[in-house]
Order: C-alpha cells, then structure tokens, then sequence
C-alpha cells in the first residue's frame, strides 16, 4: 500500500531533519536522487551521460537549489549544462556557486535553448499554488526536450493535482521521501513516478492506494470449504427495455469478478440469461431471493417503479451499492442513505456528483468526496482518472487508472458489478472499491493493449468498449493475483 502526503505533512517531516543535519545536508540528499534518476533517464534515452546536454529551469525557493545541485553532480559526470534563472536575484544561495563551480552555464529566459536532451524543472516546490506565470510558461512553452520535475510539476497543486493554467507537463517526476497527493490525482502531468529516500519518518497516510500484491491478495477466490452461497451472493438491479445492456454489463462482470452466485432481478432477464446463464434471474424484485449485497441503478430508469424498487432495496439490511439512475433518485430523497445502518457506496462521475449536491466536485475532489460522504453516512467512489473513494470517517482511497481508456458508454456498469461482487464476498465498501477500481482499470489497459499478460510487450493501444473490458477482467484478476506492480502496467493513453 502506497501513502501520499500533504505538502504541510511533509514539511513537519522535514522539520526534524533540517534542525538535526549539517546545513544544506537534505536538500543534497533530494539533489542525489534527483540526478540519480536524471542520469537514469539519458542513458535510457542517449546511452549515456557524458558528452549530453541539460537545461535546468531554476526558480526561487527550495526545488531551484535541488535542481541547481543535480545539475552540479551531473556536470561533474561530464553533462553540459545550463541553468535558466527565472528569478536571479533569488536563486539559491549555495545551489548557484556549486552549479557555476562545477562549470554549469548560467542563461536568461530569453536566451536560446538550443536542443537539449533532457530539462530538469527546479520551478517551484510543494509550496507553490497556481499555473505557471508567464515568463516560465513561456519558457517551458519552448521546450521539446523531455522532462524531470522536482518533487512535482511546477503549476499542479501539490496536494489536489488541479491545473487552471499552464504547467509542466513531465516525462518523470521524482518525488524527495514521500509520495504527494498530485502524484495520483495529477499523474497525467507527472509522466513516470520515482520516490527518493531522504530519511524522512511519516506517520499513516490520509491518502493510500492498493498496490498490485495488495489487490491480488484481498481477491476472493474460493477455499476448500466453500460453495456458491459462502463465497458471497450478489443481487443486481439494472437495465430497462431500454437500456437492456445495463444489465448485461453489471451483471456479466458480477459473474466474472467472483465465484460466488449473481442474481438478477429486472425487465432484462432474456438478454441477461442470453449472456451469463449461470445468473439466477426474475423480473419480480421480492422473488430474487436472499443476497450478500446489492447493485442497483445502472439504466433502471428514473420513473415510478424505479423510486420504489430503489426503495426496497435500500430498505434491506446488507451493503448496497447504487449507481446512474439509481443516483438521480437518490438526488431527491438523501434520507433514504442517510437513515441506513447497512453500508451504501454511491458510485457517481462527476455530472452526477453535481446532480447529489448542487455542485461540481471542483479542483479538491478529495475533499468533495470526503463532505459527500460524511454528509451523507456513506462511502463515495467519484470516477475520473484518479478514482477517489471516500469512507464517512475521512479515510480515502485513491486508484490512478494509467490512461483513460475506461472513460466510454458502459464502463461504469462493469464497475458496479465488480464492487457489488466483492461486498458480496464480504469485502468492506471502501476497500471493495479500491479493489474493483484497480481491477477495472488494469481490465481496460490490458484490453486497449489487446490483452496478454506479458505487460511489457511493445504492442500499440486501440480505443475499447465496455463489452471488451469486461472481456479481459479475468486476465486482469490474473495479473494481480500474480502481484504484478504498478510500473508494470500498459502505458497510458
């Protein structure tokens, strides 16, 4: 498990540190690992370090003197390199001699760049809040040489991953002891992650996410006792004459994530059966028999008889899940989740987020998703790239998905099915949408790479549908039971 902390978090880390080593002795260490990884990235790139050219983009504050140091170490290895100064008059006081010591450049903004193989963005640090102003904008703007961020990509807030303006967008970011929020929630910006050690002691994370062994070992799989009735029975509530894939879909990937029994209860009970005839399916809601959890929402519709079975089924006492349709409901009448004793995970995107509370997520989506479910007493999975789940005390999950090629008609459907299985199976609602989300992701890489569980193989990436995710979900199980780590997934989008 992968914790992320806070700009003000590190900094209390750091505190110790600073007051107990020599001066200069952490921002050294960060400057290490920084060049280490930088070095890394031109020989990957170059074959090599010596004989190549660097460019340092170098603001004031702390990641400038990290930069400028890096810089200086890399010199030493035979690296040309320039330092840009944004800001001269406050470079960093010891960074700056040591770069020109080691004989590092020193250029203007306005200067000629000419083509360097790699740039190192030293622009701002954790502290910084905004786009890039204009002079750096316009400088990085310039640049086509691949880049390593400082800790972060100077514009994206540290702690939220928003960008309102221009940013660096890195082909690496290297991250000095401890992982940042914007390294999940801003990850398109941040290219590659690297963490550095530079001693550093941190308490729990506020912020976690499941790595692949984490995933593979909570998967429910079936013991030497077990039958279809103790490894968990889901119900699923979705799909309508006119949305019979709805239930196709959720009730398809509640069959694939979990060997346990689904049934289904709705209009769709032909098409469902048609697909997954292993499903236990009535149109009668009070047939469906008794469940471990529910699912209900996706393409239900949003009329009378729709309001009533949403009722009904939250008016059970096991764990429900309620998702699409089943949240424009719920937007009229929150006291339906709110009164439960049984968990509910509301599932929205962020148009039905606004559709529950009157406005958008915005750029802390965390902190949304935290007041939605403390508000509510439920716990929250918003979709995005950056998947943020929120429990009612304040806990939150995140699972950054490597590309987006989720983000098409049904695939929320599929996610549903998933996480209702894994409640079902007895998995709590947060961790079961930790769980669900990783697998649904790893699904729609492994699908836009035309599958195979040789991650690494060079093949191209092709847009998907939902019905091919779900397709490669078991494959995706197979991974990660397997414990494959993160960096191993398929490229992003």
């Amino acid at each position: 498990m992968r914790g992320y902390y806070t700009a003000d978090e590190v900094r209390a880390a750091e505190a110790p540190l600073l007051a107990s080593l020599p001066d200069g002795a952490l921002m050294r260490r960060a400057a290490h690992g920084l060049a280490a990884v930088a070095a890394a990235e031109l020989r990957a790139r170059t074959g090599g370090v010596a004989g190549r050219t660097i460019t340092v983009l170098v603001g004031s504050g702390d990641n400038g003197g990290d930069a400028l140091w890096a810089a200086s170490m890399l010199r030493k290895r035979g690296a040309a390199a320039t330092a840009v100064l944004l800001k001269p008059e406050k470079a960093h006081a010891a960074g700056l001699p040591a770069f020109t010591a080691a004989g590092g450049r020193v250029a203007a903004p306005s200067d000629e760049l000419g083509l360097p193989d790699l740039v190192i963005d030293g622009i701002v640090g954790i502290s910084g809040r905004g786009p890039l102003r204009p002079d750096a904008a316009a400088l990085v703007d310039r640049i086509e040489a691949p880049i390593v961020s400082a800790d972060l990509p100077s514009g994206v807030d540290p702690d939220t991953g928003a960008v309102d303006g221009p940013a660096v967008r890195a082909a690496v970011t290297v991250a000095f002891g401890a992982l940042k929020p914007v390294h999940a929630l801003g990850a398109a910006h941040c290219g590659r992650v690297e963490l550095v050690d530079i001693g550093l002691s941190l308490g729990d994370a506020g912020i976690t996410a499941l790595d692949a062994a984490d995933v593979g070992a909570a998967w429910p799989v079936p013991g030497a006792d077990d039958d279809k009735y103790s490894q968990g029975v889901v119900g699923v509530v979705a799909g309508s004459d006119g949305y019979p894939g709805a239930g196709v879909l959720c009730t398809g990937a509640a069959v694939t994530a979990t060997s346990g029994l689904v049934r289904y209860a709705g209009p769709c009970t032909n098409e469902v059966l048609a697909h997954s005839p292993e499903v236990i399916a009535t149109a009668d809601l009070a047939k469906a028999g008794r469940v471990q959890s529910w699912v209900v929402g996706p393409g239900m519709g949003t009329d009378d008889a729709a309001r009533r079975t949403l009722r009904t089924v939250l008016e059970s006492d096991v764990p429900v899940l309620v998702d699409a349709d089943g949240l424009t409901l719920l937007a009229e009448d929150p006291d339906l989740v709110r009164s439960r004793t049984a968990a509910t995970l509301l599932t929205p995107h962020a148009g039905e987020f606004a559709r529950l509370t009157g406005t958008d997520p915005g750029p802390d989506r965390v902190a949304s998703a935290r007041a939605l479910a403390a508000d509510w007493n439920v716990h929250l999975l918003l979709k995005g790239r950056a998947t943020v789940i929120a429990e009612p005390g304040g806990r939150i999950f995140v699972n950054e998905a490597g590309g987006s090629w989720s983000a098409t008609a049904g695939a929320g459907d599929v996610l549903a099915g998933i996480i209702g299985s894994l409640m079902a199976a007895g998995i709590a609602p947060a961790r079961a949408a930790a769980v669900g989300a990783r697998a649904h992701s790893l699904a729609a890489n492994l699908a836009a790479r035309g599958g195979g569980a040789d991650l690494s193989a060079g093949r191209g990436t092709a847009p998907i549908s939902a019905g091919t995710l779900l397709a490669h979900l078991r494959e995706s199980i197979r991974v990660l039971r397997a414990g494959v780590s993160p960096e191993e997934m398929p490229a992003s989008s």
